[in-house]
């Protein structure tokens, strides 16, 4: 998904300058102490922060007369988001007193001086104790200060079209054990339908961390090599697992398995994967997050039929040897120029009591990381998926907890990109990353794969 902070705040600045000065005219980043700034992502696939932001905001001004919460909704995909959130954090007048913020930019967001830790708050705080321990662990600072509290967590599978499948001669039970079988199966599937997009896995610089965590890292992580050496906290350069990920990219591109890049190059792909092509049966199989049903359920992508029509399998290691996974996850953080963080914490808590825990959980397709929703029948009975989804964490992993995590990830879809659209060779792009590797955390910070 992403770039380094200070390259975000740089591409494009001066759009987008324009379309955040109207969050600059009210209070906020410690102008106003009666005035809580909200900042959080939109789109038109992802509507559950919006809706349970609203319902906060309600809640909290209901409950504290004289104070007003002003809503800065950032409708934008993701690497869009961060840009203009660390537009808004550039600046006191503009900074937010609070911020959906994904946990792998907590670290570097509180390194940069944008947040400031929250336990002085949580020990008075009785939902906290309901939280799991991983949970809490994806909030920390580098310093061991909690910076976030968790919205919930996801992992990541296949997901694909049982109509479609059945029409070109394919199980509508598939369980795929390989990468060879995910392939067959596109290719099969091509050459009973060219109407149809075989396989979706995101490629492009455009989605930034879509495509670094749903797309490549599902593979490498299946290869058994890993970004960083978790056993000498090196990070690894000319690994035979990244080749092997970019590698099956290739082949995508060269035997047209996958969307014309024409159009995956695209911000807005994402969103079109799962509000457009998933329901009109326009793609067969896509790794994707555990979310996406979310926005099936209910509201302007209501789907009723998707129960009936898509299938979920666990993504196969890359030989046959088991199953993979990823998972990452969001938070409500504090601002470092919040004017009044009892206030602001105040707003983060009336958003995670029981029952708006329960609602976002339900709505935002989250796998529960608090014992009283993990353990609520209506939050189970809720969506069929969670069951499936759940059962993924055995498999899951985690992205490098590191504060030059963002920076290092950005060079990823840089190297997908590169060739799924035939630019360069798998060995060249690992080449290039590498050095880019190199560059930000030094040669002596680096293993050989």
């Amino acid at each position: 998904m992403k770039r380094s902070m200070t390259t975000l705040a740089l591409i494009g600045a001066a759009s987008l300058t324009v379309g955040l000065a109207g969050c600059a005219d009210t209070g906020g980043g410690g102008a106003d102490d009666d005035t809580i700034r909200v900042a959080y992502q939109k789109t038109a696939s992802f509507t559950a922060m919006d809706e349970l932001m609203k319902k906060a905001k309600e809640e909290y001004e209901a409950a504290h007369d004289g104070k007003t919460v002003e809503l800065v909704p950032i409708e934008a995909e993701q690497d869009q988001y961060f840009t203009k959130l660390a537009l808004m954090n550039g600046s006191p007048d503009t900074a937010p007193d609070v911020i959906y913020e994904d946990t792998f930019q907590i670290r570097s967001d509180a390194a940069a001086g944008y947040l400031q830790p929250l336990d002085d708050y949580l020990g008075d705080w009785d939902g906290w104790s309901l939280y799991d321990d991983g949970a809490k662990q994806a909030g920390l600072g580098d310093d061991g200060k909690t910076y976030g509290v968790s919205l919930g967590t996801d992992t990541r599978g296949l997901y694909f079209n049982k109509d479609i499948f059945e029409a070109a001669g394919l199980p509508t039970d598939w369980a795929p054990t390989s990468w060879n079988d995910i392939l067959d199966a596109a290719r099969t599937i091509k050459a009973a339908d060219p109407d149809v997009i075989p396989l979706n896995i995101y490629a492009s610089r455009a989605l930034g961390e879509a495509t670094s965590m749903q797309g490549f890292e599902m593979l490498l992580y299946g290869t058994g090599d890993e970004l960083m050496d978790t056993s000498t906290n090196k990070w690894v350069t000319g690994s035979k697992g990244f080749a092997d990920a970019l590698g099956l990219y290739q082949t995508i591109a060269q035997e047209k398995l996958g969307p014309d890049p024409a159009e995956a190059l695209d911000a807005g792909w994402g969103s079109k994967v799962s509000t457009e092509l998933l329901p009109q049966g326009k793609l067969a199989i896509a790794l994707d997050g555990s979310w996406l049903p979310s926005n099936w359920i209910s509201g302007d992508n209501e789907w009723p039929q998707w129960q009936e029509t898509m299938g979920f399998a666990a993504m196969p290691t890359q030989n046959a040897g088991g199953f993979t996974s990823m998972s990452g996850g969001w938070t409500l953080a504090m601002g470092a120029n919040a004017s009044d963080p009892q206030a602001a914490f105040d707003f983060i808590a009336q958003a995670l009591t029981p029952e708006n825990a329960l609602m976002y959980h339900q709505e935002a397709g989250q796998i529960a990381v608090r014992s009283d929703v993990a353990e609520s029948k209506e939050y189970l009975d809720f969506n069929p998926s969670f069951e499936f989804f759940s059962s993924l964490v055995p498999y899951t992993h985690f992205r490098p907890a590191t504060p030059d995590y963002s920076q290092i990830s950005a060079n990823i879809p840089v190297a997908t990109e590169s060739v799924f659209t035939g630019q360069a060779s798998p060995a060249d792009a690992q080449a290039q990353y590498d050095s880019a590797l190199i560059g930000i955390v030094g040669e002596e910070n680096t293993q050989a794969g």
